[in-house]
């Protein structure tokens, strides 16, 4: 139990790690598109993609930087919708990867910044791609963070409930393993069974959430999957 905690306080610590936004120092050297999507500047975006397009240069939409965020991604650390929507339609790439591997969606999940989340996805950006150093998604990403109100918006447009990452974890296991058991954690479950996520997936060592939950004395998670288990036995055929 204490190396199940211990590994959870270091993947907390490295997804936090692994989200590294623009820095005030490296912000003051950004030109061109860069340096308008992190002030917000959707006047001047459309202009250096007007110039871009006249110059036949449509990969500039996609330019990167030092840590390979591309303007989408800056403009995503930095919550300036307008500058999303611009560069959504002058054809920027929506599932772009930065040097991590996170993309916008992912980079907006874990922030537990909703609105600009809600920007990406009204335009198109997937909610099923599999994303950072451990092969997970968005939806596990805010599972394991207790983000709830993100977890709604990408159940929502249909996120996959029970990929399973490289540490044979799901969103619902990330929800108990690297979760608090407190209220946001446990409306993550709840959105997440309610949505059908399978709760006799089990980790590596065959433990489902349940169990799981069970091990960390989570008292109310518990009695969700057990409601979770009793309404299905109630409803198959015999």
């Amino acid at each position: 139990m204490k190396a199940l905690l211990a590994l959870g306080l270091s993947l907390v610590t490295g997804l936090a790690a692994a989200q590294v936004g623009p820095s005030a120092a490296e912000a003051t050297h950004y030109t061109g598109l860069h340096a308008a999507a992190w002030r917000g500047d959707a006047a001047a975006v459309a202009v250096a993609v007007a110039v871009a397009v006249a110059r036949a240069d449509r990969a500039a939409v996609d330019t990167r930087d030092g840590h390979g965020r591309t303007p989408l991604h800056v403009a995503t650390f930095a919550r300036q919708p307008e500058v999303i929507r611009t560069l959504a339609k002058a054809g920027a790439d929506l599932g772009a990867f930065e040097n991590d591997r996170y993309d916008a969606v992912t980079i907006a999940a874990v922030a537990d910044d909703e609105a600009t989340l809600a920007v990406l996805l009204e335009l198109g950006a997937s909610a099923g791609l599999t994303t950072s150093r451990y092969d997970g998604t968005a939806l596990i990403a805010a599972a394991h963070l207790g983000h709830d109100g993100v977890v709604r918006q990408l159940i929502k447009v249909g996120a996959p409930l029970d990929h399973v990452n490289n540490l044979h974890w799901t969103a619902l296991i990330e929800a108990v393993v690297l979760g608090d058991g407190g209220a946001r954690h446990q409306r993550v479950v709840h959105d997440l069974l309610a949505a059908g996520a399978n709760a006799q997936l089990t980790d590596r060592e065959g433990r489902t959430p349940l169990a799981l939950a069970r091990s960390r004395g989570y008292a109310a998670m518990v009695r969700q999957f057990e409601m979770a288990r009793d309404a299905g036995a109630a409803v198959r055929p015999r």
